[in-house]
């Protein structure tokens, strides 16, 4: 009895060293790390049970990535210690693709036999080449550049395939999509009537006053990354919305689409963003195409031309800073439109002998990072497409765009051959934001950005894929369908009718 006794007394007595030194190695790493040492503690337990979860069912590392595409942009301006949010993003996407890969199927892979799939995976492949462009002066900024150009796009199409497939899928991303577009726009309202916070104001003062504080004029960004991306997002949900809430749907839905528009629309006009106005004229444009109906078409363009003509020939509106904002983007004699211009100029005979481009990071933000006092680091990189052009050259340019036309023309030719009014309606929205997105990134870096970025590739998967869930649509094969049923007047006579 007194040994057993003796033997507990050693147990106890380790376990209680054990806690001893647990807690004295805590306590030190704690005081030596602060704050952020103590949170990495505490969300450990977290962390590991949302590992079990995400390698149990994959979709929830997907569903993640859309969440943090909201957030993780403008998240060091609430969280201070310079954590590299973006890289979350990396993090998660490559846990679900290893989760995915021991789950998936033979069956489910043969999803990944799609067209978008392989056009993706070359335009991939170009990128991956870059790596090795003479031209390019950092590996390191091609890494992190690399990610909005290509590496997200090829992680999440193939993804979107295997684990959010279904119908009910899109339905949940277009819930999801429009619960944080309100958020963020209600924010921006905050920002607009009760000002900055400290992390927001040391943001500004830091550099993104310049383009933020106009005339003693805030754009507002809300939570993402600049007013720019803020605009351009609100600006592609206000669209969608207002093509949804035309759609065959009950009165409270209708009522929620178009809340969903209104709030939407304000956030972007409050942005102060020129650019996005392109989102939602080329959504319109594509949308009038789409519809069929040369009545609402002839009335749709006459409507939107005397907006276009109210905005570029009048002075009306224009004590109203937004409307006066979008009034500029029109303007010919504009003074950054004229910067913009000879920019490009001033590449065009650097990458006249260089058909390959700058390499990837080698412009913008980050060759200025990487590569500072070169000259792609000091030319300023507005567009989207003047980006990929300047670090992929003609070559890439031209690879990129058709990809981009090939979807467009995929895309149409499916809204087309649909039956299933919802699944039509939804289509055409998405479609529409897909296109005003391509046609606005002419102007700013959209596409490729988050979390706009994350919703036009959920897009583009669901525009390859929506014919599977429509089984009239299977069953015309883009064919007009061929009814045959008996005549009344007489027997033995048929009558063709054509649908």
């Amino acid at each position: 009895m007194f040994a057993l006794s003796l033997n507990k007394l050693k147990q106890d007595g380790i376990a209680f060293m054990g806690f001893v030194i647990i807690a004295l190695f805590l306590g030190y790493t704690i005081a030596k790390g602060q704050i952020i040492t103590a949170g990495a503690f505490i969300a450990l337990p977290f962390m590991l049970g949302y590992l079990v979860l995400l390698f149990n069912n994959p979709k929830i590392g997907l569903l993640t990535c859309i969440h943090f595409g909201f957030i993780t942009n403008g998240l060091g301006r609430f969280v201070p210690g310079g954590i590299p949010f973006g890289l979350l993003t990396d993090a998660v996407l490559l846990l679900t693709v290893l989760a995915t890969i021991f789950k998936v199927s033979k069956e489910d892979a043969k999803r990944l036999n799609n067209p978008l799939f392989y056009i993706m995976l070359v335009w991939f492949a170009y990128t991956m080449l870059q790596v090795v462009n003479p031209e390019a002066k950092s590996k390191e900024a091609w890494f992190y550049a690399v990610r909005g150009v290509s590496l997200y796009l090829i992680q999440m199409i193939p993804l979107i395939l295997l684990l959010m497939n279904k119908k009910e899928d899109m339905d949940q991303l277009i819930k999801i999509w429009f619960f944080w577009s309100l958020a963020s726009a209600i924010y921006g309202f905050k920002m607009d009537l009760f000002g900055v916070t400290a992390g927001e104001r040391q943001w500004l003062e830091e550099g993104g006053k310049i383009t933020h504080e106009i005339h003693g004029r805030l754009r507002i960004f809300s939570f993402y990354s600049d007013a720019g991306q803020f605009g351009a997002a609100m600006a592609h949900t206000s669209l969608s919305a207002f093509l949804l809430a035309l759609g065959p749907y009950k009165r409270q839905k209708k009522y929620f689409y178009w809340f969903v528009c209104a709030v939407c629309f304000w956030g972007y006009a409050l942005s102060g963003s020129r650019g996005p106005l392109f989102v939602i004229a080329g959504g319109a444009i594509l949308y009038l195409f789409l519809i069929g109906n040369f009545r609402i078409l002839l009335t749709g363009a006459i409507v939107g031309g005397l907006l276009f003509a109210g905005l570029k020939f009048t002075h009306i509106g224009d004590s109203n800073y937004q409307i006066h904002r979008m009034r500029t983007g029109l303007d010919p004699n504009d003074a950054s439109l004229h910067v913009r211009i000879a920019n490009q100029k001033k590449l065009a005979v650097y990458l006249e002998s260089r058909p390959l481009g700058g390499g990837i990071g080698s412009g913008g933000s980050w060759g200025a990072r990487f590569s500072p006092g070169t000259f792609l680091s000091e030319v300023a990189l507005d567009s989207w497409y003047v980006k990929i052009w300047v670090e992929t050259g003609i070559v890439g340019l031209i690879l990129h765009v058709i990809s981009l036309l090939i979807i467009l023309v995929v895309a149409c030719i499916k809204v087309f051959r649909l039956r299933d009014p919802d699944i039509r309606q939804k289509m055409i929205a998405l479609t529409c934001g897909y296109f005003g997105i391509v046609v606005a990134s002419y102007g700013n870096q959209i596409l490729g950005q988050m979390p706009t970025g994350t919703i036009i590739y959920f897009s583009m998967v669901y525009m390859f894929i929506c014919t599977q869930w429509d089984p009239e649509a299977q069953k015309t094969n883009g064919h007009k369908t061929i009814l045959v049923k008996p005549e009344p007047a007489g027997p033995g006579k048929v009558v063709v009718k054509i649908s």
